[in-house]
């Protein structure tokens, strides 16, 4: 769809010089790119040849839901759509799960920010796992990672004011002692802050950097640009906590922070704005007059897309000033300048920052995202990304709600999303469904985690 204010680009025009030339580039470009990682060493991205896109979610399959689980929504049979040759079951019930982490022995350790606990699973065959309380009355703790110092192994967890760890030895049920690493990141506690609309921090550890998204306070503010430390941001620290600096901006809540395993790569996935005014002059809703300034649901049922990111050391993704504009694709966005707070453009210039690597569906809401290269799945699952689509709480009509898998090609470029697990939507016009994902984790095995904070539930998707 083309919407006013952007021209179709005239690609008729060299259509037929590109589809005869573009077979050959590719596997040109392909076998030159797996060499360039071969001889840097890095073998994991040079064994994973680029592939057919994998098959997507097509299969209804019945929920398997183990004695001792059945309550709602699984007092009722329940039906999802996966790849085919794949399975799905009820591994766990626990209230509003979300982010997750595997560790080392195959324990599951779940956050749930809102009762301030961590809980750990501890599989026990087709049975409901067995489940402990690892760790207690933390302030809203989400983020969960493994990371070796030296020797010592500890287990890192993010809270709403700070980045804890505690030493960790395989096995644990209960956390050990516990180290501040940052303290006195913002949230609601914050003097002068008051209310804070993203105060769940996400986090992730790569040799010895720690890397910490500060979300923002708001929808859209000028504000958190100017504060100390700047929200809507991603900051570097060391694994100790020391050496604050800021490493890229204009993020207004990255999610799922991960690096790409072989790589120096730190991805994450991004909310974007709610209620984007429209930022053109034009006639958008058909009524013969300008619609500049204006929110129109229609259009902000589509605008700006949610943002999948290879975040560049030192880059401005725009927020709250530029929007990204996938009205010409996902791929390579333009951005328009904010009709609410950089209407002259004067304070971004919009053409002089950094492009999203890839669009997600506007307010679909993305939240654990995770690489597939080191998992069980079948081969044609692993040179691939996959993230939570929580789904909206404002379009017209419900989105999101899925696991969608993102393929990454050689050249750097990403694939469009390929559905792994949907069905949590009964009626999108009416609005109703029965889950939510959030987070997704390869098992260790063959298959996800997966988590699912509207009906309490972790599941295991398996490839059978």
């Amino acid at each position: 769809m083309v919407y006013p204010g952007r021209q179709a680009l005239p690609q008729q025009q060299v259509a037929s010089s590109i589809s005869t030339i573009l077979p050959s580039l590719s596997r040109v470009l392909g076998i030159a790119m797996i060499a360039v990682c071969w001889s840097s060493g890095n073998a994991s991205a040079a064994t994973l040849e680029p592939a057919a896109v994998p098959p997507g979610a097509s299969k209804a399959v019945t929920l398997q839901v183990a004695a001792g689980m059945e309550a709602p929504p699984f007092d009722v049979p329940r039906t999802l759509m996966v790849p085919p040759g794949f399975s799905i079951r009820v591994f766990a019930r626990v209230p509003t799960p979300r982010f997750m982490a595997l560790a080392p022995n195959g324990d599951v350790l779940v956050s749930e920010p809102s009762a301030g606990t961590v809980y750990l699973l501890r599989p026990d065959g087709e049975a409901a796992p067995r489940q402990f309380t690892f760790a207690s009355g933390l302030k809203n703790p989400h983020g969960i990672a493994f990371h070796t110092i030296g020797k010592r192994q500890y287990v890192y967890l993010s809270e709403s004011n700070r980045i804890i760890r505690a030493p960790y030895t395989s096995g644990d049920t209960r956390i050990g002692p516990i180290q501040p690493v940052v303290e006195h990141l913002p949230d609601a506690s914050s003097a002068g802050l008051g209310a804070y609309g993203h105060p769940l921090k996400n986090f992730a550890l790569h040799g010895n950097k720690l890397y910490v998204s500060i979300a923002s306070t708001c929808n859209a503010c000028i504000a958190d640009t100017t504060s100390d430390p700047i929200r809507g941001a991603i900051y570097e620290y060391s694994e100790d906590g020391g050496k604050r600096r800021l490493y890229a901006r204009g993020i207004r809540n990255a999610e799922g922070l991960a690096f790409r395993p072989g790589t120096d790569e730190l991805w994450a996935v991004v909310n974007n704005r709610d209620n984007i005014r429209y930022p053109f002059h034009q006639d958008f809703d058909g009524n013969g007059s300008d619609d500049y300034g204006r929110v129109m649901q229609r259009y902000v049922d589509g605008h700006p897309p949610d943002l999948l990111l290879r975040v560049k050391d030192g880059g401005q993704y725009g927020w709250p000033f530029c929007n990204s504009n996938p009205d010409q694709g996902l791929d390579n966005m333009p951005y328009d300048a904010d009709a609410q707070l950089n209407a002259d453009g004067k304070r971004l210039d919009c053409s002089q920052i950094t492009r999203a690597t890839k669009g997600i569906a506007a307010h679909s809401a993305p939240l654990g995202m995770h690489f597939l290269q080191d998992s069980g799945l079948p081969p044609s699952y692993r040179n691939a990304l996959v993230t939570g689509l929580h789904g909206c709480w404002n379009c017209s009509a419900l989105n999101g709600h899925k696991i969608a898998l993102y393929p990454l090609h050689p050249d750097g470029s990403v694939g469009d999303a390929v559905d792994m697990v949907t069905g949590w939507i009964t009626d999108a016009a009416n609005k109703e469904r029965w889950g939510r994902p959030v987070d997704a984790i390869p098992d260790g095995k063959q298959g996800l985690y997966i988590s699912d904070d509207m009906s309490g539930t972790i599941y295991q998707l398996t490839a059978r």
